[in-house]
């Protein structure tokens, strides 16, 4: 007979080595749900999810930051490793979206994408990462293969921004129904609306919640 109550221990266990960005603790708990038989998905979503989520939070409230942030993501990796070529085709085709994420051309600074990147297989999407220095014709070339649900444009500077608009031009001609959603240190909302863009996330924390609330707009429209 299962015991739930030990399997949620297991997986409290693996949200707070997420927390405490243990690596080594996150994949000995992912190898120790794998040996016992259980649902790596449950892991997924109640122990790794779970303590990214946390991590969200103490960021938002102050207490911890881009290097707290990176370490955890580094032990949420970890574990996604060790579970996820346990996942079936049916696990799979359950995830909450597809998106492609990338650095505009003439910007080399990821540590946000890669956080958000994090963020965003925590919480279940299928992300296809384009990197730093994307240019617009590869955004257009991914998106035309992959066909996502969203494409997330990053810049940190104010003259790499400025390719936004030509990239959510070129996206929207090769489809309309690809939702933009654009993001980085001198962005803001007015200047998203400017550009063209279906949303803007001021932080990593907020991205996810704004691609949930452009895929709910898509379902509704």
């Amino acid at each position: 007979m299962v015991d739930l109550r030990e399997n949620q221990t297991l997986y409290q266990q693996l949200s707070q080595a997420v927390l405490d960005y243990d690596e080594v603790l996150s994949e000995q708990l992912c190898k120790k749900v794998i040996d016992a038989g259980l649902d790596p998905v449950s892991a997924i979503k109640q122990g790794l999810t779970a303590g990214m989520t946390k991590v969200g939070e103490y960021y938002k409230a102050g207490r911890y930051f881009i290097p707290e942030l990176l370490l955890c993501s580094d032990a949420l990796y970890a574990g996604l490793d060790i579970l996820k070529p346990h996942l079936n085709a049916q696990n799979q085709s359950q995830q909450a979206g597809k998106i492609i994420i990338g650095v505009v051309e003439g910007d080399i600074h990821d540590i946000g994408k890669n956080l958000l990147k994090a963020m965003f297989i925590a919480s279940g999407w299928d992300v296809y990462d384009l990197g730093k220095d994307v240019s617009c014709q590869t955004f257009v070339e991914q998106a035309k293969a992959v066909q996502p649900d969203i494409v997330a444009l990053s810049a940190l500077m104010t003259t790499s921004m400025m390719v936004m608009p030509m990239v959510i031009e070129r996206i929207r001609d090769l489809n309309p129904d690809i939702k933009v959603m654009v993001g980085g240190a001198p962005m803001s909302q007015d200047v998203a609306r400017k550009f063209g863009a279906d949303g803007y996330a001021p932080d990593i924390v907020a991205g996810v919640n704004e691609a949930e609330r452009l895929m709910s707009s898509t379902v509704q429209e």
